[in-house]
């Protein structure tokens, strides 16, 4: 169990990879959408996880589903609230929601800027209905290509004050961080601070390139970081901090025995690390879930697990009087 006394903090959460399953089958009856089953049960397996995928690629098609029904920016609205929502229900002191405006806008050609700003406006509505304390990232999705990635970046910036980061996800292993060089040179322009997904389908190189050519501060997953002793005492000795996502790596293949999985390493060599769900509705689990699993598979202990705790309060894009603010709750 994670420790009640200190904030639970969700860093690495994919608000288009949080869409309720009763989301996705209302608004398909809704928008006239045909899903693949005539029955609510049955559709179930096509949205959620039930133990490991082949790969990444497999793993992020169960996310298509989600934005594939959404055909208004109504239902951007009702998902960025749900969304905050379901923060609020799980318990979790601040989280730092990421979304991608043109995977949300794709399927039936929404305005991307009009995604962002009904997401904004949902998260706004949740906000203020439940006093929970959220930030929202953007992301550009590499699999689209360098081309989309512009547009989602110029949508980005226009309410960039409503963000406090952009990151880089997607198919990683395909389009390589290089492509988005000039990218991430606006995005540090616009004062924005750098995620990156990377070490996850390809290796330890692309995190060295995210965070000498991106300017990334914190690496999404990252898990290859673990193959490379000197990538390591470098993010150390820098606090590049490491968003980790037990279940997610296993069930994404990444990790094929949960039980070795390299958060321990990174623990042992003091490296800024904390857990995070990734897409908590697709794989059916929440925050708290992941802290028994550290405890239960991984065999960490009391005091591992404070640190993970007292590393995402550190790790976060909140201000200092912020971060000060939350520790004393």
């Amino acid at each position: 169990m994670f420790n009640k006394q200190l904030p639970l903090v969700d860093l690495h959460r994919h608000l288009d990879g949080n869409i309720r399953p009763a989301t996705i089958w209302q608004l398909a009856q809704q928008n006239n959408i045909k899903l693949p089953t005539d029955n609510f049960e049955s559709f179930i397996p096509h949205v959620q996880i039930t133990d490991s995928e082949a790969d990444l690629l497999a793993f992020l098609k169960k996310l298509d589903w989600g934005v594939g029904v959404l055909k208004s920016l109504d239902d951007v609205v009702r998902i960025g609230f749900e969304n905050v929502e379901d923060v609020f229900n799980a318990n979790i002191d601040y989280a730092e929601l990421r979304f991608s405006p043109y995977y949300i806008a794709m399927t039936h050609n929404l305005p991307i800027e009009g995604v962002v700003e009904a997401i904004i406006e949902g998260v706004n509505q949740g906000r203020n209905k439940l006093s929970t304390k959220i930030n929202l990232m953007g992301i550009l999705s590499r699999t689209f290509g360098v081309e989309h990635c512009q547009s989602e970046l110029n949508a980005l910036l226009a309410y960039k004050n409503d963000l406090v980061a952009v990151d880089l996800a997607g198919d990683e292993y395909n389009f390589p961080g290089t492509l988005f060089e000039s990218h991430f040179k606006q995005v540090r322009d616009a004062g924005l601070n750098v995620s990156v997904h990377a070490g996850e389908a390809a290796g330890p190189e692309s995190v060295w390139h995210a965070i000498e050519k991106l300017g990334a501060t914190r690496i999404g997953h990252g898990v290859a970081c673990a193959k490379d002793q000197k990538l390591m005492d470098y993010m150390r000795d820098h606090q590049i901090s490491l968003e980790s996502c037990l279940t997610s790596n296993y069930q994404t293949g990444t990790i094929k025995d949960l039980s070795k999985h390299p958060v321990k390493t990174f623990l042992a060599n003091d490296l800024l690390v904390c857990l995070n769900t990734d897409d908590p509705a697709v794989e059916n689990i929440e925050l708290a879930g992941e802290f028994e699993v550290a405890r239960k598979v991984l065999g960490l202990n009391a005091e591992q697990i404070n640190k993970l705790q007292r590393n995402a309060v550190q790790m976060s894009f909140l201000s200092e009087k912020e971060k000060q603010t939350l520790l004393n709750i």
